[in-house]
């Protein structure tokens, strides 16, 4: 007998306990500066507050496609719900940044594994030719709490001081764990697959490594010339190779890396990962930038922000339901022309722009990004058999925190060193405007990586095509 689901029930729970989870991506981000100078920290140290929060998250997701095959759906929401719950209180009491930075990766533990646990159980709820809409609409959280994040933040941190930036979570994510225990449904199938610890551990090494190495370029004076950063890089590229040879060879993989021969699902899947670096990295460096020669203090900064935010959330509805209609090309094209001229535009920003060209410049941004990402992703996931769902997910939701935190970590690496550079040259002294002059420079390095990039996606969506699943193609020929 076929289980009857309450669709709009469980979308609900999901969406309440998503929003605050994922908000905590980049709730942090304006306030690195006011937490540099309460615990005495530099920047690439504070910068452990978001880089870590992603590593943490990339670590645990290619574990969550096993775990989604051991726990029903209630145990998996309401279980990382409360791991996330502990490590906000943590965080809201800390007395040291040791103890915050613990609560806030207690925080990435519970929000690496939540979405992969939603995104599975969406996928096996609604048919294709509607997930574009539901995707749409899940992504009004996903992509509008960690865009709104820096504007939320900028005006807690500025009236009530960074503590509140948990405390104001916490009765959020206690609500979010009793309406799930009360309402939400089970979801598919609990099958209980055999772990593999080698995987495992080989996962945990390349992820690690690869974002611990790309943080301490940014740390280290010699860059990428440094040995010990590309011996870390090293170990984490290996390792990451090991990993997949090794699941192309077992009967059980923990992530099934076969879905990247699905061609639109490998497309889908590179573009969001480049769109995600641009995103995340841009909502690093862009509020450090307003803070420092453009002068703003936190609260215009976020505020100078808002418009795009909440365009990128109110959007995400809009363009599923364009996506349902059209396909993904008449979306993910046009999105990657306006990224080329975007990076373009922050690759010459300075002090002296007008501010009305710097919100337009962010506005479409964020208007490019909810244009690219989430039809990217759904056609990806559309063109996969329901057997491979858990890992598809998983391997997406993997590459997000991957994709953030490399963009965070090379953003700001190359953003330091341009700066470094500049101040190199000068003769005199280091006053406030050679200072500022040197931070410009170094958002011009930054930005002209992201151009590359930006170029490359446009490369990469003239060859997306509409994809659909084989199941369902064989459901359709039986009707």
């Amino acid at each position: 007998m076929e289980t009857t689901y309450n669709r709009k029930i469980i979308l609900a729970t999901f969406m309440i306990g998503a929003f605050f989870a994922i908000l905590n991506e980049t709730l942090l981000n304006i306030a690195l500066t006011e937490l540099m100078e309460v615990f005495n920290l530099d920047a690439p140290t504070v910068q452990w507050m978001a880089t870590g929060f992603m590593l943490v998250m990339g670590i645990l997701m290619p574990i969550s496609a096993l775990l989604i095959q051991w726990f029903t759906t209630r145990q998996m929401f309401i279980g990382v719900m409360t791991i996330f719950l502990a490590g906000t209180a943590i965080a809201a009491a800390a007395l040291n940044f040791p103890m915050l930075l613990t609560g806030r990766m207690i925080q990435a533990v519970g929000t690496g594994l939540l979405i992969p646990v939603i995104m599975n159980a969406l996928l096996l709820l609604y048919e294709p030719e509607v997930r574009g809409r539901i995707m749409g609409t899940f992504g009004l959280v996903i992509m509008f709490a960690p865009a709104i994040g820096p504007t939320l933040s900028g005006v807690i941190v500025d009236y009530l001081g960074w503590r509140w930036l948990f405390i104001s979570v916490l009765p959020f994510a206690a609500f979010s764990v009793i309406f799930a225990w009360k309402f939400l449904q089970n979801v598919g199938e609990v099958t209980r697959p055999k772990a593999d610890v080698l995987s495992i551990l080989l996962s945990s090494i390349g992820i690690g490594g690869l974002v611990y190495g790309f943080s301490s370029a940014g740390e280290s004076g010699e860059g990428f010339s440094s040995i010990r950063t590309l011996l870390i890089i090293t170990v984490g590229v290996l390792s990451i190779l090991v990993f997949v040879l090794r699941q192309l060879k077992l009967e059980e993989p923990l992530l099934d890396v076969r879905v990247f021969q699905y061609k639109s699902y490998a497309r889908g899947i590179a573009i969001f990962v480049i769109v995600i670096m641009a995103m995340f990295a841009s909502e690093i460096v862009m509020p450090m930038y307003l803070q420092g020669p453009l002068g703003y203090s936190a609260k215009i900064a976020g505020l100078l922000l808002l418009p795009g935010a909440l365009l990128n959330g109110l959007m995400s509805p809009v363009m599923g339901t364009l996506f349902d209609k059209f396909g993904p090309r008449k979306l993910i094209i046009p999105g990657t022309l306006v990224l080329v001229g975007v990076m373009l535009y922050f690759s010459f920003i300075n002090p002296a722009i007008p501010t009305w060209s710097f919100i337009l410049a962010y506005i479409l941004l964020m208007l490019a990004i909810s244009a690219i990402m989430m039809p990217s992703q759904t056609n990806a996931l559309n063109e996969l058999p329901k057997h491979l769902y858990p890992h598809g997910t998983a391997i997406a939701n993997t590459l997000q925190p991957i994709g953030g935190a490399l963009g965070v970590s090379i953003f700001v690496s190359i953003m330091t060193q341009g700066q470094q550079n500049y101040l190199n040259e000068q003769s005199g002294g280091i006053t406030n405007s050679v200072m500022e002059k040197a931070m410009t420079a170094g958002v011009h390095h930054a930005y002209w990586f992201a151009l590359g990039l930006a170029v490359l996606t446009f490369g990469i969506a003239l060859f997306i095509r509409k994809a659909v699943s084989p199941d369902y193609e064989q459901k359709e020929s039986q009707n």
